[in-house]
């Protein structure tokens, strides 16, 4: 009789238990052609012991057939898998990979170096957290290394890995690292980053990748990895304002009815004041229910169903925030636009406009000025072209609730979607409201006077400003 151990008897809850509960790191890859992204993401997934054998067997394989390493294992080909991809050598459209170690999981996007897919860097950098850019040694900072910088503020990011790769090329020299350090350091002082880490690395062949590098005795720094380890994880979300926008209205009975969400940012308790914009009905939370029980506090990142103590008319596309920290509610926005459309904008397109979980039409008012990529500087454009990106106005057919994007990614970003083709046509993010900061900027008693009470302020949130 064959006797079959118990699942308990390997623990498997308590590994299951374990992976569920880590935390996940995003992380983009970007750089110059050639300075070796994909070979770096290969190199953590293979040192990571992420690489299945069979995996092995058809790397080697299409390393013969398509590597650029000769007889050696391409592990860039781990990444780059599209047949155009591996005939050109080139990445060429956002590939994301997964692994995980025993302090964290991690989602890591490898974005094109080339200027014409600017706009499949920008779809990979809009949900990262990190950025590590890559410097070959050999070339020092260039024209993209600068771009992709200035691309990757512009979306938000605000802690940065320089890996300064190929350091087994210039014979690791520390003089060079630090001419390298210092020339991004200053370039990225207006940039607004919050941490920049240099590492000099040899993604080839693995030195400060996962493990020290023997070869660079003169770095007392971590590898790539423990950084990325170690790197605080959506600081700023968690330190926001609470932002939930309702994905359904839960009501499996007559007794229930809950709204449930995605946390976007902050936290909430039952007893929390709310707002559920944009009807800008006011409430206090009752319950937080989820399928294991109610929670005495949820956060950002949790899905939860959120139950209000009064019955309060809401549904997709509602966004249940802090009622000490009310979202804008307007029908008019300026934005910046990533335009990845292969058709030109021009003033007057309307588009599908997908802000949260609420869909509405939107109108192209106005083209203001297409900013240069590389210096960040603004000029005038009567119309978009791929991988343009823009200032733009825009007018909606219906008020819907935002936050400036430098405040709060996930509620101050969006995408516009082609009417006819249902294409994603840009990635949009909202810019400050500058009827909202000249009134900030008053004195409280003259915004009193201005908004005449309570009453008509909040018409004003209601209503666009009006």
């Amino acid at each position: 009789m064959t006797i079959h151990q118990a699942p308990q008897a390997f623990g498997y809850d308590a590994f299951l238990s374990a992976h569920q509960n880590k935390e996940v790191l995003r992380f983009i890859t970007c750089g110059s052609v050639d300075d070796g992204k994909s070979t770096l993401i290969g190199r953590l997934l293979h040192d990571t012991k992420q690489i299945f054998d069979d995996q092995v067997t058809a790397l080697q394989r299409d390393s013969r057939k398509h590597g650029t390493q000769g007889a050696e294992i391409d592990l860039a080909l781990l990444v780059d898998g599209l047949q155009a991809e591996r005939e050109q050598g080139i990445t060429i459209d956002v590939a994301y990979r997964f692994f995980s170690t025993d302090q964290r999981s991690f989602i890591v996007a490898d974005t094109p170096g080339h200027e014409q897919y600017t706009r499949n860097m920008a779809t990979g950098a809009s949900t990262a957290d990190v950025a590590v850019i890559l410097v070959d040694a050999r070339a020092g900072l260039t024209r993209q290394t600068r771009r992709h910088a200035l691309l990757v503020s512009l979306l938000g990011i605000r802690r940065i890995a320089l890996a300064v790769n190929k350091m087994d090329l210039v014979g690791w020299s520390e003089g060079k690292f630090e001419e390298i350090t210092k020339a991004f350091e200053a370039f990225a002082a207006p940039l607004g980053f919050t941490e920049i880490r240099a590492i000099p690395l040899s993604a080839k062949n693995g030195d400060n990748v996962v493990l020290p590098g023997a070869a660079v005795p003169w770095y007392k720094g971590t590898p790539l990895l423990q950084y990325l380890e170690e790197v605080p994880v959506r600081v700023e979300e968690q330190a926001a304002p609470f932002r939930m926008a309702v994905q359904w209205v839960n009501r499996p009975n007559s007794e229930f009815r809950g709204f449930a969400g995605l946390i976007a940012s902050g936290r909430i308790a039952p007893g929390d004041a709310v707002i559920v914009e944009p009807s800008g009905r006011t409430s206090t939370v009752a319950r937080i229910f989820t399928a294991d029980g109610d929670l005495p506090v949820a956060v950002e990142g949790q899905s939860v169903t959120l139950v209000l103590a009064d019955e309060i008319d809401a549904s997709r596309g509602s966004v249940i925030v802090a009622a000490d920290a009310p979202m804008r509610v307007t029908d008019k926005l300026d934005a910046r636009l990533f335009w990845a459309a292969e058709s030109e904008l021009l003033p007057g397109a309307t588009l599908l406009a997908k802000i949260g979980t609420v869909m509405v039409n939107a109108v192209v008012t106005e083209i203001r000025t297409r900013i240069d990529p590389e210096t960040g500087k603004a000029e005038s454009a009567a119309r978009l072209t791929a991988n343009d990106i823009a200032d733009v106005s825009l007018s909606l057919d219906r008020a819907v609730a935002v936050d400036a994007y430098g405040t709060n990614r996930d509620t101050g970003g969006f995408i516009l979607i082609d009417r006819e083709t249902t294409d994603t046509a840009a990635l949009g993010l909202i810019q400050p409201d500058a009827a909202a900061s000249s009134v900030k900027d008053e004195p409280e008693e003259s915004r009193a006077a201005r908004s005449g009470g309570g009453f008509l302020s909040r018409l004003r949130w209601v209503f666009g400003g009006i």
